[in-house]
C-alpha cells in the first residue's frame, strides 16, 4: 500500500506542477495580448494607423474593418457565411479591408494570429484566414495548435519557405498581437466577430448572419 500511496502522491504532484505550467503560460500570453510594445516586431502589411491590423488594397475605399478570433465559433460561422464575398471584395479591389485578429479567447488565439500574420508577409493572408477557421477545435485552448500544427496548415495552403517556418516557430509577430489587442480596446470593440464599414458598425444581431442582408451593408457603405 505504501507503494500505491507514494505513485499516487506523485502522480497528483506531477498533475498540480503540469497545471500549475499551463496557469502560469496562459497567464503570460493573457499580458502579451493585452499590451502595446513599441519594440514589437510588425508584419509588411501592417498599418499602425488602421489599429495594427492586416491591411489588404490599401488605397481603395472604403474602408472594412473585420475584427476576429481564430478560436470564436461565430467568427468561423461569420466566414462561412460572408467570407466568400469579402474575398471577392479583396480580390476585386473593391474596398480597404482590414483584418484585426484578437486574441482574447487564449493563448491558441495568439499563435493562430501569429501564423496569419507570417503569412500576410508571404501574401497569403486570406487563404490562410480561411484554413485557420476551417481548422478550429471545438475546444479552445485544447492544444491543437500546438508544435508544428499551424506551420502543416502554412503547407497545406502552398506556404513552404523557410522565412514562413522560421516566422511560425520562433513567434515573430506574438508582442504584434498585443498592439492589436490594444488598439481595438481603444476603438471600443470588445466582442468578436465586430465589422465596421467607414467607421460604422454593422449591426450584428441582423447583418452578420445573412449573407443578403450583410452584402446590402457593405453596399450601403460604398462598397459596389
Amino acid at each position: 500500500m505504501a507503494a500505491n500511496n507514494g505513485g499516487d502522491k506523485g502522480t497528483r504532484n506531477l498533475v498540480i506542477v503540469m497545471v500549475s505550467f499551463i496557469v502560469v503560460v496562459g497567464v503570460v500570453f493573457s499580458l502579451i495580448s493585452s499590451r502595446s510594445s513599441s519594440t514589437a516586431a510588425i508584419p509588411a502589411s501592417v498599418s499602425a494607423e488602421d489599429g495594427y491590423g492586416i491591411v489588404l488594397n490599401p488605397t481603395a475605399k472604403p474602408t472594412i474593418d473585420v475584427y476576429i478570433d481564430y478560436q470564436c465559433p461565430v467568427c468561423k460561422n461569420f466566414e462561412i457565411l460572408n467570407g466568400g464575398y469579402l474575398n471577392e471584395v479583396i480580390a476585386q479591389n473593391k474596398a480597404k479591408v482590414v483584418y484585426h485578429p484578437m486574441t482574447f479567447i487564449g493563448p491558441e488565439s495568439i499563435l493562430a494570429a501569429n501564423a496569419a500574420a507570417c503569412a500576410a508577409d508571404e501574401n497569403e493572408f486570406v487563404g490562410m484566414n480561411l484554413a485557420l477557421f476551417q481548422d478550429q477545435s471545438a475546444t479552445e485552448n485544447s492544444g491543437k495548435w500546438q508544435g508544428d500544427a499551424l506551420l502543416n496548415i502554412g503547407k497545406s495552403i502552398g506556404i513552404k519557405s523557410a522565412k514562413f517556418e522560421k516566422c511560425i516557430k520562433d513567434g515573430n509577430y506574438v508582442k504584434w498581437t498585443g498592439n492589436v489587442a490594444a488598439a481595438s480596446a481603444k476603438a471600443n470593440v470588445n466582442g468578436t466577430p465586430t465589422i465596421f464599414v467607414n467607421g460604422k458598425e454593422l449591426d450584428r444581431n441582423t447583418e452578420y448572419g445573412d449573407p443578403v442582408k450583410f452584402k446590402a451593408a457593405l453596399a450601403a457603405g460604398g462598397v459596389k
